[in-house]
């Protein structure tokens, strides 16, 4: 546009037409914008000023078109001035078109053109780039016959040129001969020495450099990097990396691939990802070392991602195909997996016992247990490794009698290993039958692993989870070491038992014995402060999650939002949630839910469709949240539209909660006929829960013609919670109706069922509570 507006002034101010047209070459933004210059000139007449031709040349080359700018040289009448044709060259060598550059070079010569000393630089780079020594030579001689070999320029593409031809010997007596040098002829020779692999010649070029007071650039440093990595010079190296990142030369891409190639000589992966990130061009040998470092990194993802690039133009090593098949195990991609699987098996991989153990594990973690247990039945050999493998997948499918029955025929052909046990533990909390992890337990005691950490912190996770709260305890008392983990797995415990109390006093002690909290243990402190409605414990927590930097963490402010909504602090858990940096679904869902507690069904609204504008999609239960405050607020419609909203935009299939919300919201505020007939449309069965809340609100309202209705649906439904019975038996005892009120008491008396009392406490010091039923 710059370009075109300078051009449209020239018919007005045609006097000074040459300073436009030039202003216009020189911010010509696109080719469309350059040509309509070159069409200015052609007008103007002025093509067969050398200025602009060099220019024109120039500005074509810069936009990659060679054909162009060919083009206008071709054009020239008398082709005598060497500027138009160092100009040529110069756009030829720089666009990769290095014959071309030599054969103008040589049809400059016939000419009778004599080149000068901005020749032979371009010149001498196209005979470098093609490696063509004997060329070179011959352009080396005519620099000397014209006296020109001292300049600057040329001498360092002499040496480039050598050094590419793998003389190093010609590049050092150019380097020698030297009058003065610059940072290029530096690079030039080290350069030279560490891609012909002269490691020790180029440190010594390197630290030279750096002697006579020069700074290195992206090119020398790039160059030390690879020589430290050709000889294992581990320290020489970071130091070397400390000045790439002080110079801030890391961005540039050769000095990318050399720190990158010489961390995974120095088996330094975690520097090897972040290095890698900023790469552009790679060789095959880059690829499948960056894949394995992107897996060893954690970066799973990219590295699958990077693998189906590679396969497109480069053959992976096993154990390039091994890591993508363990990254696809991470992230659960069970169609990579296989396709990376068939691959190996068309492709001839010869696959020992290693790479088969990643398959069906693979297969495993993905939850396609047929193929792992097929790979596994097929193996021609068997280690303890592949027996844990597949008995960890079905224990993650939740297969657990599958699971038990593969470790007893284990243990006829391996003895099993810690990692076994613990495997087998962390699904004892989904048995109903307890005898198991007791059997499990003796098992690990007979073979002395009762002593090893995961093993004794897995225990006291799997007694606690599975209601024996007491043997969790017996079995951290009895555990010489305890870590982290182990006190998070009792702080957790708590929450299972009914002095939750206990929990406090247990984070008092970790805190005295030295254990430094994590995220997990506040995760598992901060619901204990909800249950026992512990506002000052929960704020003292959150002083320490400022004090330990946890407070960035999303589940640690979902955490918090949710103690203080519990704790009687809605102020205190919207300015947790305003202050958080980053928010999940859990984030809003909190503090909707929150809002509707305290009967903010508006702003609780509000925040729903902020979250939708955050491009956050809501999940079934953060409709139930938001049911709840519409039904804790009076907003009926709203509520309905909601449940509407669900079904048609967001494709949710509403489950019984969301019946529960849309019954209560309409019960609450009297509408009981209308809440009637919606249970009578639902499609699923309605539970004593749906019945309970519209009773409930009958007894309110005084409908007891609906009520009784109601409570006959109750007294049919066969639920183990003793409070529906008794709200029937109440409604019926309102009828007059004493003989349903007895059938429903003997009901009651014969299958055991009492209601649990009320109850309140009162805090009176910091860890006392006293309770009244």
């Amino acid at each position: 546009m710059k370009a075109a507006r300078q051009l449209g002034n020239l018919s007005c101010r045609s006097r000074d037409k040459h300073p436009s047209i030039s202003n216009a070459l020189s911010s010509s933004a696109n080719r469309k914008d350059l040509q309509k210059v070159h069409s200015f000139l052609i007008t103007f007449g002025l093509l067969n000023s050398v200025t602009f031709l060099g220019k024109l040349i120039a500005k074509y080359s810069q936009f990659k078109d060679t054909d162009s700018a060919l083009l206008v040289f071709g054009g020239i009448s008398y082709p005598n001035d060497v500027y138009v044709w160092n100009t040529i060259i110069r756009a030829m060598t720089h666009n990769g078109c290095y014959r071309k550059a030599l054969e103008l070079y040589v049809e400059m010569r016939d000419l009778g053109v004599k080149p000068d000393n901005y020749t032979f630089p371009s010149v001498i780079n196209a005979c470098g780039s093609l490696m063509d020594f004997e060329k070179g030579r011959v352009v080396h001689q005519n620099v000397v016959e014209l006296g020109i070999q001292f300049d600057l320029y040329i001498s360092n593409a002499l040496i480039d040129m050598y050094a590419r031809c793998d003389k190093l010997g010609h590049a050092q007596v150019v380097f020698d001969g030297m009058l003065h040098r610059d940072i290029v002829s530096w690079n030039s020779l080290i350069s030279g020495y560490s891609s012909n692999g002269y490691f020790k010649e180029a440190l010594e070029v390197y630290h030279q450099l750096r002697m006579v007071g020069l700074l290195p650039d992206s090119f020398s440093l790039s160059s030390a990097l690879l020589s430290c990595g050709g000889l294992g010079e581990v320290v020489e190296g970071e130091v070397v990396h400390c000045l790439v990142e002080k110079l801030g030369a890391c961005s540039d891409v050769i000095v990318s691939n050399a720190l990158l190639a010489m961390y995974f000589k120095f088996d330094l992966l975690v520097s090897c990802r972040r290095i890698f990130s900023e790469m552009v061009h790679r060789d095959s040998v880059t690829w499948n070392t960056i894949i394995c470092g992107y897996f060893e990194s954690g970066l799973y993802q990219e590295s699958i991602r990077l693998f189906s690039e590679m396969v497109s133009h480069s053959k992976p090593d096993i154990l390039t195909m091994t890591s993508i098949l363990r990254a696809c195990t991470y992230v659960g991609d069970l169609n990579m997996g296989r396709y990376v699987h068939d691959y190996m098996l068309s492709n001839g991989y010869v696959c020992d016992i290693v790479p088969t153990n990643i398959v069906i594990n693979m297969y495993a973690k993905c939850g396609d247990m047929f193929q792992a247990r097929r790979v596994f039945e097929n193996a021609k050999n068997q280690d303890l490794v592949s027996w844990n493998s597949l008995l960890d997948g079905y224990v993650e499918n939740q297969s657990y009698q599958e699971a038990i029955e593969l470790f007893r025929r284990m243990k006829t052909n391996f003895q099993p290993d810690f990692v076994t046990y613990v495997k087998l533990l962390s699904m004892c909390s989904g048995l109903t039958n307890l005898n198991f992890t007791e059997e499990l337990h003796c098992d690990i005691i007979k073979r002395g692993f009762d002593s090893t950490q995961i093993v004794g912190n897995a225990l006291v996770d799997v007694y606690a989870k599975c209601g024996k709260v007491e043997d969790s305890f017996k079995q951290f008392e009895n555990m010489k070491f305890r870590d982290t983990v182990t006190w998070n797995s009792i702080i957790a415990s708590c929450s299972h038992s009914d002095n939750r109390i206990l929990g406090f006093r247990m984070l008092s002690k970790m805190r005295l014995e030295g254990i430094v909290p994590d995220i997990p243990t506040f995760l598992s402190s901060l619901p204990l402060c909800s249950y026992l409605m512990a506002k000052r414990q929960g704020k003292e927590m959150h002083c320490c999650i400022f004090k330990f930097g946890f407070d960035s963490n999303i589940p640690i402010g979902n955490a918090l939002i949710e103690m203080y909504s519990n704790t009687g602090s809605l102020r205190n858990s919207i300015l947790v949630f305003e202050q958080m940096k980053e928010r999940d679904l859990v984030s809003w869902t909190a503090i909707i839910s929150s809002y509707g507690m305290y009967g903010e069904g508006r702003k609780a609204l509000e925040a729903f469709e902020h979250m939708k504008a955050a491009g956050i999609l809501p999940d079934h239960i953060v409709f139930v949240a938001v049911m709840y405050a519409c039904s804790h607020s009076g907003l009926v419609q709203e509520g309905r539209i909601c449940f509407e909203q669900m079904k048609r935009e967001h494709n949710i299939v509403p489950r019984m909660e969301h019946y529960a919300c849309i019954v209560d919201l309409l019960s609450r505020y009297g509408l009981l006929a209308e809440a009637e007939e919606f249970i009578s449309s639902m499609p699923m069965k309605p539970d004593a829960s749906i019945w309970g809340v519209l009773l409930s609100a009958c007894r309110a309202n005084g409908d007891m013609k609906i009520a009784e209705r109601v409570a006959e649906r109750v007294r049919q439904l066969d639920t183990s919670d003793p409070g529906y019975h008794i709200l029937a038996s109440n409604v019926y005892t309102a009828l007059g109706k004493w003989d349903q009120v007895g059938v429903i008491r003997k009901s009651l008396k014969a299958n055991g069922l009492k209601k649990d009392p009320g109850c309140s406490w009162l805090e009176i010091s910091t860890l006392s509570q006293h309770t009244y039923q």
